[in-house]
């Protein structure tokens, strides 16, 4: 059930475990919520009385983590909404945990000018659940050719520049992308993928795309536009992140790059962490993604990279296709597929793995991608926004993409057994989300 109603008493949760990467606190504790903000957290299980004005929520032990930040989210509006629109969106977001996302400017018209970036924020303030921003477009149409208003993009309200998916070939208008976004202290964004060697592919070259007869792209096609912009981010000086990290030999380019003192950031996609090739079975196009999912090889260098921090940020990649853009051969098929909903309990399956530990793998969806942008989200601290998370962390969660919010539901998750159930989310102390 969704809510929206103003902010009213305020609410203690006790019998809480906080999650809180920010101060480092992962144990038992209490939090109290008033007038939209974190008024106290009280670490440790000692609690005084609370006034009979504050409603009481016993969280029984359940984890109380801040809201997640995903920041690479697609809709279908303007332009496309049967695939998702705005509020679709953010009741799925709401109902996954999510307080907080950042859109993709490739929709029609692209958000390349102040005008579509002011529309989408008003849009998304009507809806009043989740937090939503936007990301601009870094050229005219995300066409790679003519630079977009980059400034007054970013004096609309835009986090970040980025043409999504698709790369900025030219290097000489990425140079004056990095340069531009530099002088107005903009982060750009970019999709490591060469476009030669990656026209017309679906998948990962190897020996499984070649049994498939899938037209592929070879790994090393992510590393050589990923030198490409480091070199320019050498010149310049301007911040980068690398969208969607993705094989090993992309990530020790990464890691010289982080060696070298390089203002660069980089993410990973929640499904690139949890498939890789097999994944895609027999023809599964759900399992279609761009960037394409990659070897098993590749995928426990993904997976060592966030656990070591060098990645520092998960992402859903939610990019919703309806069933007529996925039910065609694999090849014709649209990529992509939504998460907003999937990610904190695919994300956690890393703890119950024992690969990452639980407040490390909390770190990449909240305090690192609001560090990284600006925001004040993403951490349980004192006057902060009570953007918060209540989650069942052992809680068996089978995923039915039919069930899904989103108005797509083209799920790799579909039929997987995960575990990690949101309770309740709360966005400015109002409650978005129960369940």
């Amino acid at each position: 059930m969704t809510s929206s109603h103003p902010i009213g008493r305020p609410i203690a949760f006790t019998n809480v475990q906080l999650v809180d990467p920010a101060s480092g606190y992962d144990g038992p504790g209490t939090l109290i919520v008033s007038d939209g903000v974190i008024a106290e957290v009280v670490q440790g299980r000692d609690l005084g009385s609370l006034s009979p004005d504050v409603d009481v929520v016993d969280g029984k032990g359940a984890l109380l983590l801040p809201g997640l930040v995903d920041i690479r989210v697609k809709t279908g509006e303007p332009g496309t909404e049967t695939k998702e629109t705005l509020k679709s969106a953010a009741l799925a977001a709401a109902a996954g945990g999510v307080t907080c996302i950042v859109l993709q400017p490739d929709t029609d018209p692209a958000i390349d000018e102040p005008s579509v970036v002011d529309f989408i924020l008003r849009r998304a303030r009507d809806i009043e659940l989740v937090k939503v921003h936007v990301a601009g477009a870094a050229t005219k149409g995300a066409h790679g050719q003519r630079m977009a208003e980059i400034g007054l993009m970013a004096e609309a309200g835009c986090l970040y520049i980025t043409d999504a998916d698709r790369p900025i070939v030219d290097s000489k208008v990425m140079r004056r992308v990095l340069s531009y976004a530099k002088a107005f202290g903009v982060l750009v964004s970019h999709r490591p993928v060469d476009p030669w060697l990656s026209a017309g592919a679906a998948a990962s070259e190897g020996e499984f795309a070649s049994r498939m007869g899938l037209p592929s792209v070879p790994a090393i096609a992510e590393k050589i536009m990923l030198e490409r912009d480091l070199a320019l981010v050498e010149l310049t000086g301007a911040r980068l992140l690398v969208d969607q990290l993705t094989t090993a030999n992309a990530i020790e380019s990464f890691r010289r790059g982080r060696d070298k003192g390089l203002p660069i950031t980089a993410t990973t996609s929640i499904n690139h962490l949890s498939f890789n090739e097999i994944d895609i079975g027999d023809y599964r196009t759900f399992c279609k993604m761009d960037p394409p999912l990659r070897s098993e090889d590749d995928r426990q260098a993904v997976i060592e990279a966030v656990a070591s921090g060098l990645i520092q940020i998960v992402v859903s990649a939610h990019a919703p296709a309806p069933a007529e853009d996925k039910r065609l051969p694999f090849d014709e098929a649209a990529p992509g597929a939504i998460g907003l909903q999937t990610l904190l309990p695919a994300l956690l399956t890393f703890h119950h793995e024992g690969r990452i530990p639980l407040i490390d793998l909390i770190r990449t969806v909240t305090s690192a991608p609001a560090d990284l942008l600006g925001l004040p989200s993403g951490r349980l601290a004192k006057g902060a926004p009570a953007d918060l998370v209540l989650c069942s962390l052992n809680a068996p969660v089978i995923i039915d993409a039919d069930k899904l919010i989103s108005k797509s539901k083209n799920s790799p998750f579909d039929g997987r057994r995960l575990q990690g159930k949101v309770l309740r989310t709360l966005v400015d102390g109002r409650t978005v989300f129960g369940a």
